[in-house]
Order: C-alpha cells, then sequence, then structure tokens
C-alpha cells in the first residue's frame, strides 16, 4: 500500500461506479424502483466526479513552472470542488423527480430483484471505501479522500434502497419514492461537505489546532526564545507553514541559521512538513534585558 498512488483510487472509483450504475440503472427500470434508478444515477455521477478528481490527480502531479512556482498542487481541490457541483445537480435532480412522484402518487410496486442488486451494491461500496480511505490515508489525499466519503454515502444509499423497495413490496408503495427523496438529500449533503472542505483549503484555511501544535513544539528547540507568528496552507496534499521565531539578539548569523534548520528538520520528521519558511527575529524583550 504504501507504494500506491492516489490515482490508483480514482480509478479503482471509476471502474466501480461504470459497472454499479449500468446495473442499477437497467435492474431500477426493469423492477420499476424509483430508489433504484435514484441510486443508478447517483453513481453516474460519481462517475463524472471520479474523473474530474483523477485529473486532478494528474496535474497536481506537473512539475513547477514560470507561472506556477508552488506546483499545480491545488488542481487537487478544485478537481474536488468539480466532484461537488456535479453532485449536487444530480442531487436536486433527484429530488424534484421524487417529489413529483409522491406529489402525483404515481407509485408501482418494484420486484425482489431491486433488494438483491442494492444489497449486493451496498457490500461492494463498503469494500471500495474501505480500500480509498486507506489508500488517502497512506498518500495524504485529501481528493481521494473526500471520494472515500461519497463511497461510504453510497454504500449507506444502497441500504436506504434496500428498505425502501422492501417497504414497496410490503403494500407501501410510497416508500420507494420516499427513498429517493432521502437519496437525494443524501447526495446533496455529501456535495456540500466536500464543497465546504474543498473551498476552506483553497481559500488557506488551515487547522488551528494542528498550528498550536506546530508552535509548542517549536518553542522547545533550545535557542528559540518564543514564536511571534506561525500561518499553514495546503498545497494538494502538501503542507506549507509559516513561521517567525524570536531568537537572542547577540547572535550571529550562522548560530541563528542552525536553529532555524533546527525547526525546520523538527517540522520535517515529527510532521511531514516539507516546506517550512523560518523568518528569524532579534528578540527586543531580551535585548531589554541585557540592556537593564
Amino acid at each position: 500500500m504504501t507504494q500506491m498512488k492516489p490515482e490508483l483510487g480514482a480509478w479503482v472509483s471509476i471502474g466501480a461506479y461504470i459497472i454499479l450504475s449500468l446495473v442499477k440503472l437497467y435492474v431500477g427500470y426493469m423492477s420499476n424502483s424509483e430508489a433504484l434508478q435514484a441510486d443508478g444515477w447517483n453513481n453516474f455521477t460519481d462517475i463524472l466526479a471520479s474523473v474530474a478528481i483523477l485529473i486532478g490527480l494528474l496535474i497536481a502531479k506537473k512539475p513547477r513552472d514560470n507561472n506556477h512556482p508552488y506546483g499545480h498542487s491545488r488542481a487537487e481541490h478544485i478537481s474536488s470542488l468539480i466532484a461537488a457541483f456535479i453532485m449536487m445537480s444530480i442531487g436536486v435532480d433527484v429530488l424534484t423527480h421524487s417529489v413529483q412522484t409522491l406529489k402525483n402518487k404515481g407509485y408501482v410496486e418494484p420486484d425482489w430483484i431491486a433488494v438483491w442488486t442494492a444489497s449486493a451494491s451496498a457490500i461492494f461500496m463498503f469494500a471500495v471505501y474501505t480500500f480509498n480511505k486507506r489508500l488517502a490515508m497512506v498518500t495524504n489525499s485529501h481528493a481521494l479522500a473526500a471520494a472515500a466519503k461519497g463511497h461510504l454515502s453510497d454504500a449507506l444509499v444502497s441500504i436506504g434502497t434496500v428498505v425502501g423497495v422492501i417497504g414497496a413490496q410490503l403494500h407501501m408503495r410510497w416508500l420507494d419514492p420516499a427513498t429517493a427523496f432521502v437519496i437525494g438529500l443524501m447526495i446533496c449533503k455529501t456535495a456540500w461537505d466536500i464543497f465546504k472542505e474543498a473551498s476552506h483549503t483553497l481559500t488557506d484555511g488551515f487547522d488551528d489546532e494542528m498550528l498550536q501544535r506546530y508552535k509548542q513544539e517549536i518553542e522547545r528547540i533550545d535557542g528559540v526564545k518564543r514564536v511571534v507568528d506561525i500561518k499553514g496552507r495546503m498545497y494538494g496534499n502538501e503542507v506549507v507553514i509559516d513561521v517567525t521565531i524570536c531568537v537572542a539578539p547577540h547572535l550571529n548569523v550562522v548560530t541563528s541559521h542552525n536553529i532555524a534548520d533546527q525547526v525546520e528538520r523538527l517540522l520535517e520528521r515529527k510532521y511531514g512538513v516539507v516546506y517550512a519558511h523560518i523568518h528569524i527575529e532579534p528578540d527586543q524583550q531580551d535585548h531589554a534585558l541585557r540592556e537593564e
């Protein structure tokens, strides 16, 4: 797993969704199950979303150039945004169609094959979710982690489809379109979560708890008087940290530089932060005490 690349997860997702969407849409229309049809359309949108994520991952691998001095890593987050927009549009469409069915009471009793199809789909998607979640953790890929959340949502959607179809078989025919409505809500909720996380990162949002942890670790380094400022941002799966530290004003350039190197090594060794920009300032408090 450690030598695998995040693109593998995108390819696995695309393959899984192509199979599931074709099977669900075919069985859904043949068995008259609106819930299974909605589930199939849900998987079809996931194909488009997975393709967008794959393209983002491939672009993110491109090296730095004159127009992109920090690289292309943020393409990964943009792909997550595209995936969110696609999912939201389909979710709204599913909601609209299910509401119309419930309003017009155009209920149809689905066949039992829809139950077996949805059950098999739930098991299959949970396996894909488990695989991509582990791969996202190993590769630290935010786009793949977003895709894994979608996989779990899809597995739960299929379980809901099973409930809706069984209910319809027990003469509660309204339960099938009602399940489709719930599926639409879940699609929209997943899309919103992905959008919120991707937009947070693209606007240089960062986990404040992690920044405080970095600060505490840096201030334990011998020679660091205090941390004046610390900022963090994400470029794809890479963390970039900007730190301003105070050192004793009497230190020469070489000693101050060695302290900065220690800060960089600490962040890389303990937290995997490869890009750390360390700015050094003389500690004015220490200088004032010396004058007294």
